[in-house]
């Protein structure tokens, strides 16, 4: 990207797009936006109308940012000192009304999220976030500082998710939960606080993984959650138990660096 390709973009009159700004061809930037002199903003975006990017914030070709959301605002932590730091938008995410992603605390830290994401209006991905590819998060949910969220979870509307939490992979997580711990891989987690009600089968399937793949997941899944074993004896036994293959490894890998620990299993007397 290049400031000469300002020339090529289709800019409103009433938007203020600072000198030092990139902006490359076929970009759309709607009447009263602002954008900031660090961003960067990629091929075929379009940005809506009172939008507002700040910061060091790059984002990909091919999103859309819908009106009133705020990308790259200094993060709402006590700790920021208004160092150099940054928000990353991967290609073809849509962001819609009112959402905010605020960059990172720590010199040259960033927040991130990924390719082919949806962020629904009002949604939140506060200081420090990690969130992955093809992710959607619903009306009103919300990241504190540090979350990770990886491919393909789904993050039910006006769900809060504690700092340094983590969501594994095709997990689902349901609408008004509270998650204090971290939600485990291919799980479906509902309630205040959260607790697993189950595999998120459909998920899994919608996801192309292959039918072995998603027996092995269901056999990890009962040693871990119906077993009676502590995470340590589940994690030994499913290593000895279950038979290898990526999705299994990963299952393996989130469980040994579960630092806050994981979403329980629901049970009846709940």
């Amino acid at each position: 990207m290049n400031t000469d390709n300002k020339v090529t973009a289709n800019i409103h009159e009433t938007a203020v797009v600072a000198p030092g700004a990139k902006i490359a061809e076929n970009v759309e930037i709607g009447p009263y936006s602002v954008i900031g002199e660090n961003v960067e903003i990629g091929e075929g975006t379009k940005i809506g109308p009172h939008v507002v990017i700040h910061g060091w914030t790059q984002i990909g070709r091919d999103c859309r940012i819908f009106q009133g959301a705020s990308i790259g605002e200094e993060p709402q932590d006590l700790k920021f000192r208004g160092e150099k730091s940054y928000t990353v938008i991967g290609d073809r995410t849509t962001i819609r009304e009112g959402a905010t992603i605020h960059r990172a605390t720590g010199e040259g830290e960033e927040t991130r999220v990924g390719n082919d994401c949806l962020l629904m209006a009002l949604t939140h991905v506060a200081h420090n976030c990690v969130v992955g590819n093809h992710v959607i998060m619903s009306n009103l949910a919300s990241l504190a500082g540090h979350a990770v969220v990886e491919d393909r979870a789904v993050i039910g509307g006006m769900a809060g998710v504690h700092q340094f939490v983590k969501i594994g992979r095709n997990a689902m997580v349901g609408g008004m939960s509270k998650l204090t711990q971290d939600v485990v891989p291919y799980t479906i987690v509902d309630g205040q606080p959260a607790k697993v009600v189950g595999l998120n089968a459909v998920g899994i399937s919608r996801a192309g993984i292959q039918l072995e793949a998603r027996r092995n997941i269901k056999k990890a899944y009962k040693l871990l959650y119906r077993s009676g074993l502590s995470l340590q004896q589940a994690i030994a036994v499913i290593e000895q138990e279950v038979d290898s293959c990526e999705e299994v490894e990963h299952f393996l890998r989130f469980l040994r660096n579960a630092e806050r620990g994981i979403c329980r299993e629901r049970r009846e007397r709940d």
